[in-house]
């Protein structure tokens, strides 16, 4: 085999190769060509990644360990943005996961790519004990506020999880008006294992949401600022004004400032 045909089945391969390393380690450390042997240091510093990995996600869920076995965090995303929905997500872990079970990188979704979002996405709905998700749309934000529907996101994706948690955290202040127990977590979605899939689920569901509504509306760009005020956005409302999912309780002061 070619030195570069055993680089790539190492590289493509190594996570398998980890299982039987001792033998993998002796014969490419005993090949005769130096890039071959190369690829020890490479499957070293993988493992070394993977160690410091899986001590960094067995910390989140070490925090939610302290609240109980079955946690559920929650977290929003759509607080801010000029049109669409906010979107609520709730995740519920078990805490005592053994490391093979731990969902990897998860973190802030605002910190992962999103090509890595919608990986982890996809990772957290199949192996988390329940997840739910609850909307709000732009009509409800502009009918009874930002503040109301914040917490009602939270409350509305606990109501559908069905499975009775030992407690719920919140990322970075409480739910108002919920029954169960909460604790409020600053910073939690870097803190919590179960927050940090929330934010997740939460963050990929509402970008769906706001590229979809691009196909309808493709002036304002929300395929690429997901309702946000980027420069595009502004621009489009200027000229053309709100379409039907602007949240026109945001948007006083812009639409003043075009007809001057």
């Amino acid at each position: 085999m070619k030195a570069s045909e055993v680089s790539r089945f190492v590289r493509d391969n190594f996570r398998q190769l980890l299982v039987d390393k001792d033998y993998w380690m002796d014969v490419l450390g005993s090949d005769s060509r130096s890039s071959v042997r190369d690829l020890c240091s490479f499957i070293t510093r993988e493992e070394e990644k993977i160690s410091a990995e899986l001590a960094r996600v067995r910390a989140l869920y070490d925090f939610d360990a302290r609240f109980g076995n079955l946690v559920a965090g929650v977290d929003e995303v759509g607080r801010g943005p000029l049109a669409g929905p906010i979107v609520g997500a709730a995740v519920v872990l078990k805490t005592d996961s053994p490391d093979t079970s731990l969902i990897l990188e998860i973190n802030d979704s605002k910190k992962l790519s999103r090509k890595k979002r919608e990986e982890l996405f996809e990772k957290i709905k199949d192996q988390a004990e329940a997840f739910a998700i609850y909307e709000m749309s732009n009509l409800d934000i502009d009918r009874i506020g930002i503040s109301y529907c914040n917490h009602e996101v939270f409350r509305g994706s606990l109501r559908q999880i069905g499975i009775k948690v030992d407690m719920v955290l919140s990322d970075g202040y409480p739910i108002k008006d919920f029954r169960g127990r909460n604790t409020a977590v600053i910073k939690g979605d870097t803190k919590s294992a179960a927050i940090a899939c929330a934010s997740i689920i939460a963050k990929v569901h509402r970008d769906r949401i706001m590229e979809n509504m691009n196909l309808y509306y493709p002036e304002y760009g929300f395929d690429s600022n997901v309702g946000y005020g980027s420069s595009v956005h502004i621009d489009a409302l200027k000229r053309l004004g709100p379409c039907p999912i602007h949240r026109m309780s945001f948007l006083s002061g812009i639409l003043e400032k075009s007809e001057e």
